[in-house]
């Protein structure tokens, strides 16, 4: 009885505690963890059972069954109780096993006809486990009989929690047979794995047995004891070496990077823990490569190198599969279908072999993902790659930060992988624009040298083709590398996970210069916002818990000495393809309210000298100037050009790259049919660029072109001819190749002044329609040409050569459709086919073409113009077919519109003249 009260003795078992946490993490509920282990005993669990049965219906009364399962449980009693009396632990232990029980059946007895087969479940469990019993207090107790007991234990009550979640994610399990299968599955491996258990329990136990008696079977414990050294000797000795890929020939520079891991990480004789080191940052920059050359170069340091998938659980459990089949810790087929089981043996060998090893997670951006597979007290090298900085502090205790190549190292990777000379300055010129471009992410100058060799493309002629194509380019993959994401995918799993004002903050840094983005910016400026949408900015913790979890996915960086933020251009590609189009043009209005905060009005009010706004108009220029480049590049509208252009104005000091962006506010107002509005940035764009530049500049052609382009839509035609004649004038002298457009707009300008006939011969002047046909037009897949294809259909329409018009126009049309779909050029060409039918007195197909023209024009912010247009047309084919209540509702619909959009003109005749000038005379 002394023993017996020794051992009763006995404190908390760490094993024990790493029981309980096991316990915790298959669980998922902390709340059903407090309710576990509030409960008693199998006598309470047996009241409880009697307490439910009368309120279900009678046919599923099964919990009369307890009466039969109860015995059974007797097992699961003495052997928590076994548990309980040799490591010294309280009541909570045994409330697990019974508390669970009843949170189970509870559960189950509301989930479908699940019950009886959970009590077969725990029928079948408690058989399984080792028959000890209470009185067999004479055992001695050792760590390898501790170990195994704790391991059926943790078994046990792991699967327990698992039953518990899954019913509460699955309270039908049987409508989803597909889950109860898995689960059935489940239980059926946890039996296996009790078995195996148990009967390592059964040999501990009488080695324990023998070693009471040790003088009696010595020679058979020298034995034993002699087939576990060599055992071990075996599995020491042999190398083990588990990585996906060898050395990389194209691995190029992370010296450093290198040699922090190697620091971190080299074995320790005097090592009584484990190493952790981290290397995080974000996606596509490099991390798994730096992993894969430390463990292919330092192999020889280790005797087990061990590579572990860890972006998910499911491909985690696949490593632990493959890893244990290599270490030989897996002997059935069934086994190798286990997963839990594979993790838990590789577990228990790192924790126990005396084997130097490195054990890497590659991708391991999930911490709770993390926790379930992380060795804990062995003794060994752990190397996680992720995109979250936490680990570098937990569990890892240190990490280093991967970030992207500069120019100079990034230039030299991209001229090695497409094989040209590192020394030679235009080469490095030119491939130090390239990587400048793509920000020195190392998977994109991998992605893109692979595509410049496959295609033997110039460096001097990759940039304008990522400039046309970077969606399609950005989508590819290239035989350099193996790594399974492209610039596309890459950042796509943590954008997917984004929500709330995370996701609002990215959407927004995505239209600012991205190198440095002061926060200060962000703040002050949200006073200026009238949308409740961003109310999270002016406030600085629900700003900073936005950030926190862009920081904790690599999506933005911050320096904390100058509270800025940073984003990788190439995130923001990703996230602005992610945007529809009123999403692009949300938060484009909302970056340029944001971005008047640095400058003052100067030209609504005199506010003296500005020398106080200069370091607010500092911060914020580079930003207003590559807000203009985005909404260049994304063809975005702002919904309110008027706010854009005033932001341009108010930082357009004699800045040739806000002439270009005011240039471009210019053309939206046309687009929006405001050409009087348009005027004025264009007559500022060449006004300053005429200050700037020699007088036969490209740049001084195309403002004098754009001035008679609005010139044209007001309907001044004398200065729109004057303004055309001089732009030719200076692109025929510099023999430039936009000769064509201003050709194209001086035929449209003839047109307009009734000279059908000049229009044609102007039109066929443009050097790449001069032996065009319909297919012409077409075969270019340039949208501007499907415009010189309406202008010619216009042209034909006027000279009477109606069929030859519709031709033009029907396959314009469909040009149109295809390619940009339902916008406000399709709607053009809509009303134009419309129109000609008309004329051919088919009224019936053009009913249905003006039907969807409403349609789409409904749909668009910008459409307004069009809708009224169509709507007067519908209610004259309506008219003349009789329709009178149709064609009133139409005339009062076209009205509405019409007196919102001109005011001035609510009073002006029913006629299609004036419904035209609600569009533009010509969409490009």
């Amino acid at each position: 009885m002394s023993q017996s009260g020794s051992k009763n003795q006995r404190t908390s078992s760490p094993l024990w505690e790493k029981a309980l946490e096991r316990y915790r993490e298959e669980l998922q509920e902390n709340d059903d963890y407090q309710d576990v282990i509030g409960f008693g005993s199998l006598d309470d669990l047996m009241n409880q059972a009697k307490t439910i049965e009368p309120l279900l219906p009678p046919e599923r009364r099964s919990l009369s069954s307890m009466n039969r399962v109860g015995p059974k449980l007797k097992f699961v009693d003495h052997f928590a109780a076994l548990i309980a009396l040799y490591f010294g632990a309280d009541a909570k232990l045994t409330a697990l096993v019974w508390g669970s029980i009843r949170l189970m059946l509870t559960l189950a007895s509301s989930a479908g006809d699940t019950l009886q087969n959970i009590l077969d479940m725990l029928e079948e469990l408690s058989l399984t486990l080792p028959r000890f019993k209470i009185y067999e207090n004479t055992l001695p107790m050792n760590r390898e009989l501790e170990a195994a007991l704790i391991d059926v234990y943790t078994e046990v009550i792991c699967f327990y929690a698992r039953a518990i979640h899954f019913f509460r994610t699955h309270p039908h399990a049987l409508l989803r047979r597909g889950a109860w299968e898995e689960f059935h599955k489940d239980f059926a491996r946890t039996v296996q794995r009790i078995k195996r258990m148990s009967s390592t329990v059964e040999k501990e136990a009488d080695l324990a047995r023998m070693k009471i008696d040790e003088v009696k079977y010595k020679e058979v414990l020298d034995i034993m004891e002699s087939l576990k050294d060599s055992k071990l000797h075996d599995e020491e000795t042999r190398k083990v070496y588990v990585i996906p890929s060898g050395l990389n020939p194209r691995f190029w520079g992370r010296a450093m990077a290198l040699k922090e891991v190697g620091d971190a990480l080299y074995p320790k004789e005097e090592s009584d823990g484990l190493q952790a080191f981290a290397l995080y940052g974000m996606g596509g920059v490099g991390k798994t490569q730096i992993a894969l050359q430390f463990a292919n170069k330092h192999r020889g340091l280790y005797d087990t190198v061990l590579w572990i998938s860890a972006d998910t659980s499911i491909s985690m459990g696949q490593s632990f599969r493959d890893i244990a089949q290599h270490l030989s810790l897996i002997k059935t087929e069934e086994e190798k279908q286990d997963a839990v089981a594979a993790t838990m043996k590789v577990k228990t060998w790192l924790r126990e072999t005396r084997s130097t090893w490195l054990l890497i997670f590659d991708n391991a951006d999930d911490l709770e993902i993390l926790r379930q597979a992380w060795p804990g007290d062995s003794r060994g090298s752990v190397l996680i790659t992720t995109r979250d900085f936490d680990p570098a502090r937990n569990p890892a205790p240190a990490g280093f930060h991967v970030q992207t190549f500069d120019d100079d190292t990034g230039s030299k990777m991209l001229l090695s992988l497409v094989g040209l000379e590192v020394s030679v300055p235009s080469n490095q010129e030119k491939a130090k624009a390239i990587t400048n471009t793509l920000g020195g992410l190392p998977l994109a100058l991998s992605q893109i040298g692979g595509f410049i060799s496959q295609r033997k493309l110039p460096l001097q002629d990759f940039l304008p083709l990522y400039e046309r194509n970077s969606a399609k380019i950005d989508s590819r993959k290239t035989g350099i590398t193996d790594y399974e994401h492209t610039l596309s995918t890459v950042w796509e799993m943590s954008l997917s996970k984004l929500s709330g004002d995370s996701l609002k903050l990215l959407n927004l840094l995505a239209f600012f210069e991205p190198d440095c983005i002061p926060e200060m910016i962000l703040i002050k400026s949200s006073k200026l916002l009238n949308n409740g949408e961003f109310v999270f900015l002016d406030d600085e913790m629900d700003l900073g818990d936005a950030e926190e979890v862009l920081l904790h996915a690599a999506l933005i960086n911050k320096n904390m000495e100058d509270a800025t933020l940073s984003v990788h251009r190439l995130v923001q590609a990703s996230v602005l393809r992610r945007l529809d189009e009123d999403q692009r043009s949300k938060y484009c209005d909302t970056t340029v309210q944001m971005l008047n905060w640095g400058f003052p009005d100067t030209w609504s009010q005199d506010i003296g000298h500005q020398f106080q706004a200069w370091t607010k108009c500092d911060k914020c220029l580079p930003h207003v100037n590559y807000l203009a480049k985005q909404i260049t590049r994304y063809k975005i509208s702002p919904n309110n050009p008027q706010q854009y252009g005033e932001l341009l104005l108010r930082c357009s000091w004699s800045n040739l790259a806000f002439a270009s962006a005011i240039d471009l506010s210019g053309l939206i107002d046309l687009d929006m049919n405001k050409p009087e509005k348009a005027l004025m940035p264009f007559k500022t764009a060449f006004d300053i660029r005429q200050k700037l530049l020699s007088p036969d500049d490209p740049l001084i052609a195309s403002s004098i072109n754009n001035i008679a382009i609005a010139y044209t839509e007001v309907g001044n035609l004398d200065k729109a001819y004057a303004n055309h004649e001089k732009a030719i004038e200076i692109r025929l002298r510099t023999q430039s190749g936009r000769i064509g457009n201003s050709y194209s707009n001086m035929s449209s300008l003839l047109l307009r002044m009734g000279k059908p006939n000049e229009a044609e011969e102007m039109l066929k002047k443009c050097p790449s329609l001069k032996d065009f046909t319909d297919d012409t037009f077409l075969q270019t897949g340039n949208p501007r040409f499907s415009g010189d294809m309406v202008l010619l259909s216009r042209i034909r329409a006027r000279q009477g050569l109606l069929d030859d018009a519709m031709r033009l126009a029907s396959k314009a049309l469909t040009f149109r459709q295809t390619l940009l779909g339902n916008k406000l050029k399709t709607c053009d060409s809509f009303y134009d086919v419309a129109g000609l039918l008309c004329k051919q007195g088919k009224y019936a197909s053009a009913l249905a073409l003006l039907l969807q023209l409403i349609a789409i024009s409904e749909s668009l912010k910008e459409g307004e113009g069009q809708l009224a247009r169509a709507n007067y047309k519908l209610a004259v084919v309506y008219k003349d077919k009789g329709m009178e209540l149709e064609s009133k509702a139409c005339k009062d619909r076209a009205m509405e519109v019409r007196a919102k959009l001109r005011p001035e003109a609510a009073a002006a005749p029913f006629e299609e003249d004036e419904f035209m000038k609600l569009c533009p005379w010509m969409l490009w």
